[in-house]
């Protein structure tokens, strides 16, 4: 049977109202970046999965409660991601480091091993650098350069408005600034 591809309103009122089919859809929309999100801020894999399945699980149970209010469904999913990743933060008590096997970084037109090594180093203190930022900025940071979110879209997801969000980045951009001169002139 031809089925037309549905919208996302669509497919949202669909889900809640009990079909699982579209629930799905909407899931496999959004699993990836959802679980690209809660990777950078755990830096387990296994955490990772743990807790994206436990974001779509509870947006499952509550979709019915959903109300659009204007913001993207996708901010309402990153919200909930948001609070399960706060709560395993409290619980863990502890921030862990994604090892250095675990971290993308692209490869390099350059073929001097010393080069690599030093730009693997700084990739990895940028890294550190960035983990060490209250939650907020770690999370703009991720939704700015991870998933490529314009200002608007993070302000949506973060419940702040746009000018906000401008500013709290620039705010960020400079800390991580003086955080990484710091780390040059050691």
């Amino acid at each position: 049977m031809f089925r037309v591809e549905e919208t996302e309103e669509q497919l949202l009122s669909l889900a809640a109202s009990g079909d699982k089919e579209a629930f799905g859809r909407l899931y496999q929309k959004y699993v990836g970046r959802i679980y690209n999100y809660v990777y950078f801020r755990t830096g387990s894999q296994a955490d990772a999965e743990d807790l994206t399945a436990r974001v779509f699980m509870r947006a499952m149970r509550h979709i019915r409660n959903y109300r659009d209010l204007g913001l993207p469904f996708s901010a309402w999913l990153y919200r909930i991601a948001h609070n399960l990743v706060a709560n395993w933060h409290r619980d863990n008590g502890r921030r862990r480091e994604i090892p250095l096997d675990n971290v993308f970084l692209p490869p390099s037109s350059v073929k001097h091993p010393e080069s690599e090594i030093l730009k693997r180093e700084e990739a990895e203190k940028l890294l550190r650098i960035i983990r060490k930022l209250p939650p907020e900025r770690q999370q703009l940071i991720i939704l700015k350069f991870v998933e490529g979110l314009s200002n608007m879209e993070i302000g949506q997801i973060m419940g702040k408005s746009e000018g906000a969000i401008k500013s709290l980045y620039h705010r960020t951009l400079l800390a991580l600034r003086k955080e990484y001169e710091k780390y040059l002139e050691e």
